[in-house]
């Protein structure tokens, strides 16, 4: 799978990475797994790690599909979700925006693009500097 995600239920974030390939039916497949999972809230902010994409997919239309069904999950009960997306390089931040032109329908939903770790992270109200920083303080829980 090219998408896997950690949640940090005690700040409420979710820092999703992409490696590789980055497949529609992957992104669906962990989202699927993100939303059943008993520490999954609505209002969780997430940091979407494009850094190690190859590649994407580009199916627009599909794309939608997905987007429409994670607002759902992102809107519940009436939550704003805050997607930071890390895009250091041409490419990734080409998929960055097509995904946040596919976020224009969905109120519920504030997407924004940082090309740095420290800032995306910053943004998001994290003390880290580093995604390895906040990884190794997951490895610690």
């Amino acid at each position: 799978m090219s998408v896997s995600f950690r949640i940090f239920p005690d700040r409420g974030l979710v820092v999703v990475r992409y490696r590789g390939f980055a497949r529609l039916d992957d992104t669906l497949a962990a989202f699927a797994e993100y939303a059943a999972h008993p520490e999954s809230r609505p209002g969780q902010k997430q940091l979407v790690d494009l850094s190690g994409i190859s590649g994407y997919e580009t199916d627009f239309t599909k794309l939608m599909e997905v987007q429409a069904r994670k607002a759902d999950v992102f809107a519940a009960e009436g939550a704003e979700t805050l997607m930071v997306y890390l895009a250091p390089s041409k490419q990734t931040r080409d998929l960055a925006q097509l995904v946040l032109r596919s976020w224009e329908p969905f109120d519920s939903v504030i997407a924004l693009i940082q090309e740095d770790e420290a800032q995306a992270l910053e943004l998001l109200g994290q003390p880290e500097r580093s995604l390895d920083a906040l990884w190794a303080l997951a490895s610690e829980t």
